[in-house]
């Protein structure tokens, strides 16, 4: 991720769930990532689930757990329990409390920028929100 490469400990990159209601398989991909996170690979899921995005019934959210060496018996359980559906909707409850109508939404610091941001937009706040701390930049 090009952000934590540039800014290094500077930032703190937080993902939060938004499974829209119009993607029937949103909020089971969600719960699936979750999952993944729970054995500390988030990052390496979400990055196979969208090279797969055609295929996110439940078996193919099973096998990409298996594809990235994930504990498939502990990620089966997990995704089957429905474990972190209530944290889920509280993502999802905050983000309309913040305005979020979409994604991808992004905050730095509070600021909140809506949709798809090119790399330059992002690194633009994050540069002014640092310079305002006295923190230098890169």
């Amino acid at each position: 991720m090009r952000i934590a490469e540039t800014y290094g400990d500077k930032v703190q990159i937080v993902f939060r769930d938004f499974p829209l209601s119009f993607h029937n398989r949103a909020q089971a991909t969600a719960e699936a990532a979750q999952c993944a996170n729970a054995q500390g690979k988030f990052w390496e899921y979400h990055d196979e689930v969208f090279a797969n995005q055609k295929s996110l019934d439940d078996a193919s959210l099973k096998q990409y757990a298996a594809n990235i060496g994930l504990d498939t018996e502990s990620f089966n359980t997990c995704l089957d329990s429905g474990q972190f559906k209530n944290d889920i909707a509280q993502d999802f409850a905050d983000g309309q409390r913040f305005g979020v109508r979409g994604t991808p939404a992004f905050f730095i610091n509070g600021r909140f920028l809506s949709g798809n941001q090119p790399y330059e937009n992002l690194a633009k706040v994050i540069d002014e929100e640092l310079e305002a701390k006295g923190v230098a930049t890169r």
